[in-house]
């Protein structure tokens, strides 16, 4: 498949992807697989993560790894304000709101101060670990490791993917307005 048709199919699949909106159950979970899954199995932390990675490959090389490294550190901070009970308001909304605003900084490129893209990232990492740390019980340590790991693979892939699609015309600013747009479609789902 060529890289055009990829971004195409890419694009198409962010859009058309929305039932699965919300990884949070709203029930208690636990375990080093439940916590490799959670960040997979709902779209908006799915989106979120693979959109720090795509960020994170317009950078710098020197620099490109900023993002996601605080994204895992404040993720874990996040995580342990929930387990700890502290309430944090608009997690969920701020979760939504993540995606499109990851996709506004795609787009924006490195027209959007570094700083403020670091910010931003941290930012919302508490609102996902949060989410995280608030459904947590059991064995809490192999859970968020699983989260944790998976977040930083799902960073990964997403790196790889805004390489590949570097190499594409528009397929950059594309991807962020596929995320913008896959943000918009789970906050009215």
């Amino acid at each position: 498949m060529n890289r055009t048709k990829l971004v195409t199919a890419t694009v198409l699949s962010l859009l058309i992807m929305t039932d699965a909106a919300f990884a949070h159950t709203g029930h208690a979970t636990s375990g080093l697989v439940a916590g490799l899954t959670h960040p997979m199995v709902g779209l908006d932390h799915l989106l979120a993560m693979l959109a720090v990675g795509v960020w994170a490959a317009q950078q710098p090389t020197s620099r490109a790894w900023a993002g996601p490294a605080v994204f895992v550190v404040l993720l874990a901070v996040g995580a342990g304000l929930g387990l700890a009970g502290i309430a944090v308001p608009l997690v969920e909304p701020g979760i939504l709101a993540s995606v499109v605003l990851f996709g506004v900084m795609i787009v924006a490129g490195r027209h959007l101060p570094a700083g403020a893209g670091l910010a931003m990232i941290g930012g919302f990492a508490l609102l996902h670990g949060h989410a995280h740390g608030t459904e947590a019980v059991g064995t809490v340590t192999s859970y968020m490791a699983g989260f944790i790991a998976a977040s930083a693979l799902l960073h990964v892939a997403g790196f790889a993917f805004g390489r590949s699609v570097a190499l594409i015309r528009y397929g950059v600013p594309a991807t962020g307005l596929a995320l913008m747009a896959a943000g918009v479609a789970l906050a009215g789902a």
